[in-house]
């Protein structure tokens, strides 16, 4: 249900406790009430989260000092945790959840208090009750075809997140991912690159081989990107031949020379292109860098996407498998 809000799902037995609080009083209150985090925050705002993995990560130092129990929760959580807004829907949840690799979810409201907290338990529950909807309404159809296969049908394709040739983040969950990747560099004044990717002279490939052989080399590509980015960087299908590329806490310095290394990886691997003057195929990149404004005057994440694809465009322009 790609509408149902998350105040709909979420948990509203939260604990907010002070950065000061002993690490000691912290495992008792997870222990004693069964919860598998805790946040760490002043004044309903959480700065903070220790979660059950946390605490394992500790295990050790403490049975080596035990004295360690006593310090702050504030030396031991992750800052900073990734939330999302109480009027997000359930597929905004979902696609942060996978792109940050979270299980747990702060939910806030408009002044960034917290108003509950979405587990992975809570999200997986909401997604089998997707398919379990969808599942009864196809036994119905069986009897008697009804609008509510339709229905569910395209409730359960709202949710997809997935590229199914390419098996990277569909346009959808692009967009959920850069719109929370956005709001957490303009609240933290953290940079981001985004690089838009276009394999160069596509339609001349697809003309002269094939659109499976078309495919396979859309595959190829994708394996070669991914094999070359970093675990924290993220890849999503644009549309047709054209890749996002989402490189969170990134300089444009430091995007470049990661574009530079894809490309002649790409490029390296060889694969035939008969119709390119490059013999094989390659790629063409637009990069740009968000760009925080001293008067508050950030973009929206839409408009780093535009820059992005005019930058895309002057690369094509300058004879391609280069970045601009």
């Amino acid at each position: 249900m790609k509408e149902t809000p998350v105040t709909e799902l979420m948990s509203r037995a939260i604990e907010l406790v002070a950065p000061a609080t002993p690490l000691r009083d912290i495992i008792s209150r997870m222990q004693n009430r069964r919860h598998s985090c805790i946040l760490i925050g002043t004044d309903g705002i959480p700065a903070g989260i220790i979660t059950e993995r946390d605490l394992v990560c500790v295990l050790e130092r403490i049975l080596k000092d035990p004295g360690l129990a006593d310090h702050p929760a504030e030396e031991i959580m992750s800052p900073r945790p990734h939330t999302i807004l109480y009027d997000q829907s359930l597929f905004d949840a979902l696609a942060i959840a996978r792109a940050e690799k979270v299980r747990h979810l702060p939910v806030v409201d408009n002044q960034q208090k917290l108003v509950g907290l979405l587990t992975q338990t809570d999200l997986t529950r909401a997604y089998f009750h997707i398919i379990e909807l969808q599942r009864n309404a196809i036994e119905k159809a069986i009897e008697n075809r009804t609008e509510e296969l339709r229905i569910a049908n395209r409730e359960l394709e709202s949710l997809c997140m997935e590229d199914a040739l390419l098996g990277i983040g569909n346009r959808r969950a692009m967009e959920a991912d850069m719109n929370h990747t956005h709001s957490l560099a303009v609240r933290y004044q953290r940079p981001y690159c985004v690089a838009l990717l276009d394999v160069d002279f596509f339609k001349r490939y697809n003309d002269h081989y094939g659109h499976q052989a078309g495919d396979r080399a859309l595959q190829q590509a994708t394996a070669v990107v991914k094999e070359t980015i970093r675990q924290s960087d993220r890849l999503y299908r644009y549309g047709g031949e054209e890749f996002l590329l989402l490189l969170p806490d990134t300089s444009l310095q430091g995007g470049e020379i990661l574009i530079g290394r894809l490309l002649q990886a790409l490029q390296q691997a060889a694969t035939p292109h008969c119709k390119s003057p490059y013999g094989v195929l390659t790629m063409s990149a637009g990069l740009v860098d968000l760009q925080h404004d001293a008067d508050n005057d950030t973009p929206h994440w839409e408009d780093v996407v535009h820059r992005a694809d005019q930058a895309l465009y002057r690369a094509k322009n300058m004879g391609r498998n280069r970045v601009a």
